[in-house]
């Protein structure tokens, strides 16, 4: 017997994953290196302690939602979460793409937007970003002429960290009045200039963020959409039923509340990141991009692959991004420790 048959092209396909390894130095992933203080997580306990887990969670997200509106101010019609900022993407794409539809994309940048879209049978339209991975006139003439249905913008951009213009989107969005205008700004609170001003006036962009960073929440999946209520409306059509639980919506909340604790972290992230970029810029050969993110996209001299077994073999793992941009390797700001040994295994690699 052959058993069930799934869609075409699911057996081919190989699982997204990040590398998971059992090393004192992880920094391939982009998660904040320190955890909110231990009063984030005695209030949280006290939160959940008080759940009626035996009840469905507020399936309108009504506390979560109205905290995040107001953190925007926002309005809350036009505010969304859910289980991570790549449900909100897919929750956009079941809304706005499909069979027969597509979505654009400027590469290289986020893998997961295209994956999405293929998870959603969209047809993904590919294409370029200008000269430092920047978003200019040539990509919204590109996108004008494909008139995708939905077009992905991540700023600041992953794997490249820089920080698009807002200018750029508001003509990307002008040219494309029809088109659903996503702005990924999952490390905008790194650098770089949020386009959610943008939303008042141009009712088909919305901003999509997550919690995993900001608010060192990558453990509770929180992401959220900043939007027109009518881009909300559409969303919550097609999401699943009771699709937050209320675990994370407690979780978010409770972070919420610690936002100036957040913020400290933030600062440390920030002068960690800036440090690798400047250490770098001083070895010989090498090319390192400049970043509004949490993490710095760098080409070692040398075969990247023969780097970053280097770096495994000396505990500190970082990701190979070859396959995206040629020859490069990402690596997240860590801690101060976190990022001396990074240096240090840099050292020696390079000899």
């Amino acid at each position: 017997m052959s058993g069930a048959l799934p869609r075409l092209g699911v057996r081919e396909t190989a699982p997204y994953v990040s590398p998971q390894l059992d090393v004192p130095v992880r920094l391939n992933t982009n998660e904040c290196p320190y955890p909110l203080p231990e009063s984030f997580s005695r209030e949280l306990a006290a939160a959940v302690r008080d759940l009626p887990l035996h009840r469905y969670p507020d399936g309108a997200m009504r506390g979560l939602r109205g905290e995040i509106a107001t953190l925007h101010a926002h309005p809350l019609d036009g505010t969304w979460a859910a289980t991570g900022s790549n449900e909100i993407l897919i929750e956009l794409l079941l809304a706005y793409g499909g069979p027969g539809r597509s979505a654009m994309t400027f590469e290289p940048t986020y893998l997961l937007h295209s994956r999405l879209a293929w998870i959603t049978h969209t047809e993904v339209v590919r294409g370029s970003l200008g000269t430092g991975f920047t978003l200019g006139d040539e990509q919204v003439d590109a996108a004008a002429a494909a008139q995708p249905d939905i077009v992905f913008v991540c700023s600041p951009n992953n794997p490249t960290g820089n920080a698009q213009s807002v200018e750029a989107v508001r003509r990307l969005a002008g040219a494309l009045p029809a088109t659903l205008v996503v702005v990924d700004e999952a490390y905008i609170e790194f650098g770089g200039e949020t386009a959610l001003p943008l939303v008042a006036g141009h009712p088909n962009v919305a901003v999509v963020r997550t919690f995993s960073k900001a608010f060192a929440l990558a453990g509770a999946r929180i992401g959220y959409l900043l939007a027109d209520p009518a881009v909300v409306r559409d969303v919550e059509v097609v999401r699943l039923p009771y699709h937050m639980s209320s675990l994370t919506q407690a979780a978010g909340t409770t972070a919420l509340r610690h936002r100036d604790d957040a913020l400290r972290l933030l600062a440390a992230i920030r002068d960690q990141r800036d440090r690798i970029v400047a250490e770098l810029g001083n070895v010989s050969g090498m090319t390192v991009y400049p970043s509004d993110a949490n993490f710095v996209l760098f080409v070692p001299p040398g075969d990247a692959a023969v780097v970053w077994q280097g770096l495994l073999d000396r505990g500190v793992l970082v990701r190979d991004l070859t396959a995206v941009v040629p020859n490069a390797l990402r690596v997240t700001a860590g801690t101060e420790g976190e990022t001396d040994a990074f240096l240090q295994a840099m050292k020696e690699v390079l000899g």
